[in-house]
């Protein structure tokens, strides 16, 4: 207390020394105390009144906790007389056995007086329940049959709860509603029936679908209600629970089931075509059923029985299931194609179920694969085995046919530029072509894989395809009468090597989108090297055919015929140019190769008649004439070639040029300067030999002994270093048997 005190004085010292801080607040002080005063007494007053009240509240409290403990005790008097009472009773309540058993007896008789008079009209109820049952008044129907059940089901309730061991009474009860079951039956197969056609009768007659699905939901209400009192009563009903809910949606998995395998009208027998026509069929129907559900029938159905979602589902396992059926069967080739791209494309496409009316209700990505990746790897196995023996049989086929073309009596056709070619190419390529589009339906893998299998199966064809042009050309030869157009048919055979050359690029070109699958295909056996050999081959045959022709007039060179005004050179021009004319129909990269050939052999051939010796010039007279011919000649046969070069863009005179060498060195007239035009002739063709310079110098008829000798000595120094681009001419010329030590004496 004195702490407060000295407390309350402090703070009175402080207000005091704030309120008199200036002179002029002296004359205030009695106001101030005034002020203070009434303060003070206000605040005593309410001291006051608070602690009245508080007396007052515990007065109160003191009262109640009085009138509390008597109560209390007059409680515990009246528990003493209860129990008092209770013990004096306890052998009465014993004698109410019977009262109470009198009461479970009045219970079930009431009961059977309630249910009275559906008990007498159960046969009745019976009879309409059936004829509403036929007459389609399902609902009706339906509230007839849970009269009946809830009669029954009540009758064998109270019956269990007096006595759940007499089986006679309850037998008794389940006989005389024995046609209950029936009904029920009886209803549920129209139910059903219903069902299997719900995808009809959603567009002819929605209420008659809704009719079964409240029926069902009444059924479902019922199962739950009476599962509930097995739990508190352990009793059930007979044929409870029904299950319609499960059994429904078991019915309409049976009916997509029989709807997809019911699509195939066809068999292979009697239409190659069955596996499309079924496929398809299956499409439509599944793509029309599934837009019916979306936009109908879940209008027929409660949300949470999903009916969208699980008729997907039905549909998809359906469809799995036949898929692997069809999987299993022994597939052609084409059927394997199509079931290939009917499961991998056509299923997940806007044809079916991408379609724009399903979405978005139908999330292709969360669709299981119709076939498993085991499956489907096998199939493309069976069918990458077929394929190859197919292509081979093709192939084999198509070259057969191209032969019996080979011996036909009329030429064969052009294409639109006038260069002669078989169908040969178009047919090879033109399968290659519908099985790489086949095979890029179903995958890039397959694609790719298809089209390595046919540049390896073109690359065994082609050497077959060689081995047979080559046959044709020995066979002609054994008899150049037949065939007829042999000539035109070996420049087709010629022509097709470089279709199918540009066909091979353009092979590649379309199918091959990447560098992968570049890498893929450049590992293959190259074509172009067998092309090149079938083509050379084929000109070969053909200079061949013009120089078996020419043998006569170029044995005539270089002879004394010749010398004396033959006209053979004159022939030979007129006959390669005819059938250069002929050639003009060869396609231009080998029809350049076989000119440059054809000229290069006929110059070989022209000199190997100057290498045979044929003739001996006796003077100068006769060396100058037969050298001054022998230009001629060259300048012909340059005119010629340039004639038949013109387009090629390359120079065609080296070859003529050597004739012209060789001719000047019969002509030089002065035998001292023979050994340097000998010389230069050895330096610019260094493919000369000695035996070749020694049949010009007997040609010439006129080198002496030392002359002879020195040039052979300078011919064994060594051959001079050819050019790169120096095509030899002398080596393929035979010079006959010549004794050397003969020709110098």
């Amino acid at each position: 207390m004195k702490e407060t005190d000295r407390e309350a004085v402090a703070t009175a010292v402080q207000r005091v020394a704030g309120m008199l801080q200036r002179p002029d607040q002296l004359d205030k002080v009695e106001q101030y105390r005034r002020r203070e005063a009434r303060k003070k007494a206000s605040v005593e007053a309410r001291l006051k009144a608070a602690i009245q009240s508080q007396l007052d509240g515990v007065r109160t409290g003191l009262s109640q906790l009085h009138n509390a403990l008597n109560d209390v005790k007059d409680i515990q008097q009246s528990l003493a007389d209860v129990s008092k009472d209770w013990r004096q009773s306890i052998n009465t309540i014993e004698s109410l056995k019977d009262v109470k058993d009198a009461v479970v007896q009045h219970s079930q008789l009431a009961a059977a007086v309630e249910n009275l008079k559906n008990i007498f009209s159960v046969p009745e109820i019976v009879r309409e329940t059936q004829d509403l049952i036929e007459q389609g008044a399902l609902l009706q129907a339906h509230r007839k049959l849970m009269d009946l059940e809830c009669s029954r089901d009540g009758l064998m309730y109270e019956q269990y709860r007096m006595d759940s061991g007499n089986t006679r009474d309850m037998t008794l009860i389940h006989g005389y509603f024995g046609s209950t079951q029936g009904l029920s039956d009886e209803l549920a197969k129209q139910l059903w029936m219903v069902l299997q056609r719900s995808l009809v009768t959603v567009r002819r007659d929605p209420t008659l679908l809704v009719s079964v699905v409240r029926i069902i939901e009444r059924e479902e209400k019922i199962d739950r209600r009476i599962l509930d009192r097995k739990k508190q009563t352990g009793f059930v009903p007979p044929g409870r629970p029904k299950n319609w809910k499960e059994k429904m949606f078991t019915i309409l998995e049976r009916t997509v089931t029989t709807r997809i395998e019911g699509t195939q009208a066809d068999t292979r027998e009697s239409d190659k075509m069955w596996l499309v026509r079924h496929l398809e069929i299956i499409r439509k129907y599944v793509l029309d059923d599934l837009i019916v559900a979306k936009n109908l029938m879940v209008q027929c159905f409660p949300p949470h029985y999903e009916i969208f979602k699980n008729l997907l589902n039905m549909y998809h396992q359906a469809l799995s299931t036949r898929m692997q059926e069809l999987a299993s069967e022994d597939l052609e080739a084409n059927e394997i194609v199509s079931l290939l791209t009917w499961v991998l494309n056509t299923y997940t496409s806007t044809e079916m179920m991408r379609n724009v009316e399903l979405a978005p209700e139908v999330d292709v990505g969360t669709l299981e694969p119709l076939l498993s990746a085991h499956v489907v790897s096998e199939l493309l196995d069976t069918y990458m085995s077929t394929l190859t023996s197919n292509i081979i049989a093709w192939l084999r086929k198509a070259l057969e046919t191209d032969k019996k073309d080979w011996v036909k009596e009329t030429e064969p056709e052009a294409d639109q530029d006038g260069y002669y070619q078989t169908t040969l190419p178009a047919i090879v390529f033109q399968m290659f072509e519908q099985n790489l589009q086949v095979a890029a339906q179903i995958s890039e893998d397959l694609k790719t894989k298809v089209l390595v299998l046919c540049l390896q199966q073109m690359n065994s064809f082609l050497s077959r395809y060689k081995d047979e042009a080559q046959l044709y050309k020995e066979e002609h030869l054994r008899n150049r009468q037949h065939p007829h157009c042999y000539v035109q048919y070996m420049i087709a055979i010629i022509n097709n090597c470089q279709t199918f050359k540009e066909s091979i690029v353009s092979l590649k070109r379309k199918y091959l989108k990447n560098e992968v699958e570049e890498g893929m295909s450049l590992s293959q056996p190259s074509m172009d090297g067998i092309l090149d050999a079938i083509a050379k081959e084929g000109c070969s045959g053909l200079l061949e055919e013009v120089f078996l022709d020419l043998e006569q007039h170029l044995n005539e060179l270089m002879t004394k015929k010749w010398l004396l005004g033959s006209n053979a050179v004159d022939i030979i021009c007129v006959t390669v140019e005819d059938y250069f004319n002929d050639f003009a129909k060869i396609k231009k990269p080998y029809k350049k190769r076989m000119t440059a050939e054809a000229h290069r052999r006929v110059v070989v051939e022209y000199l190997r008649a100057v290498m045979q010796k044929r003739i001996s010039f006796r003077g100068p007279e006769e060396r100058k004439e037969g050298a001054e011919k022998m230009v001629r000649e060259a300048e012909q046969l340059r005119f010629l070639f340039r004639k038949l070069a013109s387009g090629f863009g390359e120079d065609v005179d080296g070859y003529c040029d050597t004739i012209v060498a060789v001719a000047e060195v019969i002509k030089l007239t002065d035998p001292s300067l023979l050994y340097l035009e000998v010389s230069t002739l050895v330096s610019k063709y260094p493919d000369i030999r000695d035996d070749h310079i020694g049949a010009l110098l007997a040609v010439r008829g006129d080198a002496s002994r030392d002359m002879k000798q020195t040039i052979m000595e300078t011919l064994e120094q060594g051959p001079a270093q050819a050019s790169p681009s120096y095509v030899p001419l002398f080596k393929d010329i035979v010079v006959p048997s010549l004794n050397v030590a003969k020709l110098l004496k």
